[in-house]
Formats: C-alpha cells, structure tokens, sequence
C-alpha cells in the first residue's frame, strides 16, 4: 500500500486531505505537525485527536522551534531583513523550516508520497513544493484542495459522510501565529484600504496603557545575537517569547504589508511581531555604531536579496549560505546593549552602549571638530570627489 505523509493543521482543508487519500485513493496516511513556537499543548492535542478523528494511521507533532531560529531567524537579525523595509517575514521563515522537517520525517518513516493542504492562489504551495522537489525529488506531491478547487460546503458534506464530525464553521479571519510574528487575513486585507479592526489584533485581548504611560527595556547582543533582556541573561528563543509577551501588552508591532506574492499578484496581510521588529529595530541601531559604512551599505544589499529568496522558498539555494557567510562575518564586533523605549502603540530606539562604537573615536566629532586632517585636506578631498562630474559637465556643457 502506498504511504503518504500530509502535513497537517487540524483545519478542514487538511482534515479533508486525510480523508479524501484514505478513502478515495486507498492510501495509508500519516500526519504530521510542525510546531516552530506558535501552538500550545492544547492546540497540539486537540490536532492530533482531529488527526486520528480523520482515521490516520498515524500523527506526529515535530518541535522546531530552535531550529528556526538557529537555520533562518538569527540570520534575518544579522541582516536587518524585513520585506519592503516593512515585514519581518515571519511565514516565510517557519514554511521553509517545516517544510524541511516534513521532508525529512517522509524519509524516517518510509513515505512513497507527500501532500499538502494548500490552494492553489497562496505563496506556501510554492515553499512546500520546492523544498520538497528539492529535498525529496522521487516522492510525488499530492494536493487535493489545489487540485479538486472544491468548495468549503463540499468539503465539509463529503467529511460528514465519511464520518468527521467537526465545528466547520468559516473563522472571520485566518490566522498563522509564530516565535517571529502573527499574520492575519480576513475580508479587510483583502482590500488596498480598510485597516483591520482593533478585535482582530493577538493583543488586544489586554487594556490599553494611558497615553503618558511608558518603559524601557535594554537588549543585550553579543555578536549580533540578542543574549540578555534588563540584565537577565537568556537563551534566544526565550529571550523573543518574552519580548512578544512585553511587547503584546503594549500593543506594538502592529502593521501592514503590502508585497508581489511568489506568483506575481499583489497581497494584502495584517501582522503583528513586537519581538521581530524590536529586535531588528535594536540590532539594526547597535549596527550603525559599530560596522563601518561599506559594511552597512553592503548588508542591505544583500538583505534585499536574502528576504526575497527566503519569501519565494529558496532557503536551500547555496547563495542563501554565501550571504549568511558575509553576515556572520559582520557580527564579529555587533556587541553592546540597547536601549529601547515603549509607550502604548509604539516603540523607538533610545541609544546603544558598546565597546566598539565608532562614535567614540579620538578622530572627530561630526559637526564639531576635528584632529585628523586640516582645512586644506578637506579641501583637496572636495575637489576630488568632484572630479569625476566636473569633467562631464565640461563635456557636455550643463552643471544640472
């Protein structure tokens, strides 16, 4: 009998999945669940019980937590990476992490085929399906919901026949929580100009703070990596959990993102991501400081080039290794702390303390004064940078 291994949500697309290669193709089917921070141990039982509910032959939950933040999230700290300088690809991150556990699961247990639940319209069918082809090429990948393009109700009749039982009921919006944010759609993103109504944000399940209410907190690097929070020293991934909590109850983090989908189309999505955003925000900070403007000038480059890649699911790509090369290489002397402000909504950056600040160098003082050239040496460096459009203009005869 064929084996497949279907990565599984418990929601009703994936639930009819289960069914449909059980039934319908006579196939043994084995579900699995990736967890990379977005689940509580209720959400992972009441999965698996919708998992065995749905008649697989078996149900695993996978943490991968750590590793999503040892393989993609520290390296989208080291770079600064947010898409369209706005969102920190929080989906992205996790699909390419579960897709690559998936796969290697498939191998551990002996699977002839692979299926996914997702559509045919969204960016993840493209990150399965390239992990997957890459990592898995001999399995083929099946995906009934892209494929049969049925209708919830249809879905929901066929589970009922076949003995599901289940609240099918349509949620307002959709919602994908993780360690690196929570997006969230609904009929709003699917406008360009409704904002998403305050009771579909995470946080606001807690008060607002008074509007001259205010703290701040102090975020420790030591080599590009976050390693203390007001002193406390902490483990990375605990030490966002608990920047997520704090900032939840602030209500910070919240945006929108405007982008070109993997397949060409414009998308619409709400996120919220206190920790991902106050922590590229403090490192980015801590950067300026300490790395010199080539470095820095570099470094977006190439981060422009790394959130593409990780959005369109080419986390295996070898240039994603040679950029994290470069960006390990810049963190050598990214140590110091940060200090950053929170009042209601919002968040800024105080200043950094660090050992290798340029600022404080005996050099100069910008603005002010210098003990490092003369008037003359500026003069002469004037003129030089100017050489190259002086002589242009002297051809062509226009100074504009």
């Amino acid at each position: 009998m064929n084996k497949v291994l279907l990565a599984f949500s418990g929601g009703l697309d994936t639930s009819y999945c289960a069914r449909y290669l059980a039934v319908d193709l006579g196939m043994e089917v084995h579900t699995v669940i990736v967890d990379t921070g977005g689940f509580s141990a209720d959400e992972l039982a009441r999965i698996e019980a919708r998992a065995h509910a749905c008649g697989v032959a078996s149900h695993s939950t996978l943490n991968r937590t750590r590793e999503l933040f040892d393989l993609v999230l520290r390296h989208c700290i080291a770079g600064n990476v947010l898409k369209n300088d706005t969102y920190p690809l929080s989906v992205s991150a996790e699909r390419v992490v579960q897709a690559m556990a998936i796969a290697s699961h498939a191998r551990s247990i002996g699977a002839t085929h692979l299926a996914h639940g997702s559509t045919g319209a969204g960016n993840d069918q493209i990150r399965f399906d390239v992990i997957f082809r890459i990592m898995t090429p001999d399995l083929p990948v099946l995906t009934p919901i892209r494929d049969q393009r049925l209708s919830r109700e249809a879905e929901i009749e066929y589970l009922l026949k076949h003995g599901v039982e289940g609240d099918w009921a349509k949620a307002k919006y959709s919602i994908n929580q993780g360690i690196w944010g929570t997006t969230i759609g609904g009929r709003e993103t699917l406008t360009s100009h409704e904002p998403l109504p305050d009771d579909a944000w995470p946080s606001h399940v807690f008060p607002k703070n008074s509007s001259d209410a205010s703290r701040t907190l102090v975020i420790h690097f030591e080599k590009g990596l976050p390693t203390r929070l007001d002193g406390e020293a902490m483990d990375p991934v605990a030490l966002l959990r608990r920047l997520n909590d704090i900032g939840s109850h602030w209500h910070i983090g919240r945006d929108m993102h405007v982008g070109d989908t993997i397949l060409g189309i414009k998308g619409r999505v709400a996120f919220e991501a206190p920790a991902a955003l106050m922590t590229i925000k403090a490192h980015h900070a801590l950067e300026k400081h300490t790395l010199t403007k080539w470095q820095l000038n570099l470094k977006d480059q190439l981060a422009l080039w790394y959130g593409q890649l990780l959005h369109e699911g080419q986390f295996l790509e070898p240039a994603m290794r040679s950029i994290e090369a470069f960006f390990d290489d810049t963190q050598k002397l990214v140590t110091g702390e940060v200090a950053v402000h929170l009042s209601e909504g919002a968040f800024s950056v105080d200043g950094i303390t660090s050992p290798h600040d340029l600022m404080r160098s005996s050099f100069a003082t910008y603005g002010e004064e210098n003990r490092a050239w003369s008037g003359d040496d500026a003069r002469g460096f004037a003129t030089v940078s100017a050489l190259a459009t002086s002589l242009w203009s002297s051809v062509n005869g226009e100074t504009s």
